[in-house]
C-alpha cells in the first residue's frame, strides 16, 4: 500500500508561481496538489494528456476551451488533451484542487 500526503511532498517550480506539490507519479497517472489564494490563477496551457480537477476547498473558475464556469467543493471537471484550460480563485478563501492527469505525462 501507498500513502502519500500532500503536505508532506515539496513545493514544485512552476510557470503558475503557485504552491504545487506533486502527489502521486506512476505510469498510469500523476496527481497535483495546487493551492490557490485569493486572485491566484493557472495561466492557460495545454497539456498533452487528459487532465482531471477534483475542487477540494473553496471555488474555482474553470476556462476549459470556450468554456468558462466556477465549481466547488467535491466538484470533477474533465479537459481533455490538447484543449486549453485555465483555472482562478475569485473567491476570498483558499481554494485547493487535486489535478490528474491520465496517463502520466512523459
Amino acid at each position: 500500500m501507498e500513502i502519500n500526503y500532500w503536505s508532506d511532498k515539496e513545493k514544485k517550480q512552476n510557470p503558475h508561481g503557485l504552491d504545487v506539490r506533486e502527489v502521486y507519479h506512476h505510469s498510469n497517472a500523476q496527481i497535483m496538489h495546487i493551492k490557490l489564494e485569493p486572485g491566484d490563477i493557472v495561466k492557460p496551457h495545454k497539456t498533452p494528456v487528459d487532465v482531471f480537477f477534483v475542487v477540494m476547498e473553496g471555488e474555482i473558475e474553470f476556462k476549459i476551451g470556450d468554456e468558462t464556469e466556477t465549481a466547488g467543493n467535491e466538484a470533477v471537471i474533465h479537459s481533455p488533451a490538447n484543449i486549453t484550460h485555465a483555472l482562478k480563485n475569485n473567491g476570498n478563501i483558499e481554494a485547493r484542487v487535486l489535478v490528474a492527469k491520465t496517463p502520466s505525462p512523459k
